[in-house]
């Protein structure tokens, strides 16, 4: 789960991290308000999204008056932004963080987030911030600093006063640094989080170390255990299907291609993709509705599916365990006349009951002509495919 900036500010101010004063706003008025607030200084004005490259795309902008405060507002929200990490089509802008300008001296980034290779917790640190941390990377791994964490002991003091030398600060700021970080690490194991970023890391001119921007991911896992977080999304940060897949409890992730995928279990899913792609065709989307079928969760999973236009046919692959195969296919013939099938729909059904499954399927056929019955997945592939040929 992704949350904004000013919230992430916020759960490192709750930890005792140095974050700068900061107003957020919803219209152009708001953010002229915040900048009289602020003295008339110059501030920056910054789209709250959960994508990055905002300074690029034109949704991060200094203003030196009110009235480019007002500009600059007045632009974001009447916009989408669109960045790398967006897509063409962008993301919607409806809040703003408006902060005093910083006067930087030093710039550093920082971050702890999930190393999946050594399956830990691992301290990222460069004193190259300010920039994208992964072309630092490529280009010059050497400055990049990268600490795995132990998994019972987490941060240690040493770890941070190390790190915090090798980074180059000295005397005072050492110690700052060394207590940030450690901070750090307290937000990003308390909150169950995948990433807690700062970057840039500044120090000022005046000598002050501050997080002037931020980010956090968490594990949606645990999030069970943080219904404060839970209740910071922002659903129109994500795209309407996988908001209402959310809200039923489906695995759905929208694809490019034109067959909708019907599954229980993930492997299965992956398999379905495969051969769907081996018969020429491309799969419209990865959709598991788990374990347990039930006709309202068929009825909402082919409402998902058949909500995306490019849709041109839906092959059904489910393997009947724990579900078994004759109540798959009542709820898969509920949910036909429920929302009614306006394109092909290829059932695969396997496992518990199946013969009795088909005999139901085949019982609607006249009353659901667009619902087709396969013998296997290779079978079922290439009906579909050449259904959504036909079509």
């Amino acid at each position: 789960m992704k949350i904004h900036e000013f919230q992430s500010r916020q759960i490192l101010s709750k930890f005792g991290v140095n974050v700068p004063p900061a107003r957020v706003v919803y219209s152009p008025d708001e953010a002229v308000k915040a900048f009289e607030e602020f003295g008339g200084q110059m501030c920056v004005v910054k789209a709250q999204v959960y994508a990055g490259g905002r300074g690029k795309a034109g949704f991060v902008k200094l203003a030196h008056t009110a009235k480019e405060a007002r500009t600059a507002a007045e632009f974001m929200l009447s916009n989408r932004m669109v960045s790398v990490q967006t897509g063409p089509e962008g993301v919607p802008v409806s809040v703003l963080l408006v902060a005093p300008g910083v006067d930087i001296a030093r710039e550093y980034y920082l971050a702890i987030t999930i190393d999946r290779s050594r399956n830990t917790a691992t301290l990222i640190a460069s004193a190259e911030g300010g920039v994208e941390i992964e072309e630092v990377a490529k280009k010059s791994p050497e400055k990049v600093l990268k600490i795995p964490l132990h998994p019972m002991l987490g941060m240690q003091g040493y770890i941070a006063r190390d790190v915090a030398y090798r980074l180059g600060f000295k005397d005072k700021l050492a110690t700052e640094a060394a207590k940030l970080i450690a901070n750090l690490a307290k937000a990003f194991f308390a909150t169950d989080a995948s990433i807690a970023e700062i970057n840039p890391l500044v120090v000022t001119k005046a000598g002050e170390l501050v997080a002037i921007d931020a980010k956090f991911n968490f594990d949606e896992n645990a999030l069970f255990r943080h219904k404060e977080i839970e209740e910071m999304a922002d659903e129109s940060q994500e795209r309407p299907l996988d908001v209402r897949a959310k809200k039923a409890s489906l695995n759905y992730i929208a694809l490019d291609g034109t067959i909708g995928c019907l599954v229980n279990g993930a492997g299965l899913a992956m398999a379905t993709m495969d051969i769907i792609k081996l018969h020429g065709a491309e799969p419209a989307n990865f959709l598991d509705v788990g374990g347990g079928v039930t006709a309202e969760g068929a009825q909402e999973a082919f409402g998902i599916i058949l909500s995306d236009p490019n849709v041109k046919g839906i092959l059904v692959n489910i393997f009947g365990g724990i579900a078994k195969c004759d109540l798959i296919a009542e709820a898969l013939v509920s949910a036909g006349r429920s929302i009614g099938f306006k394109v092909p729909v290829v059932v695969r059904l396997e496992g518990t009951n199946v013969e009795k499954a088909r005999e139901i399927l085949s019982a609607a056929k006249q009353e659901l002509p667009t619902l087709v019955t396969a013998t296997d997945l290779t079978d079922a592939a290439e009906k579909v495919t050449a259904a959504v040929k036909a079509a």
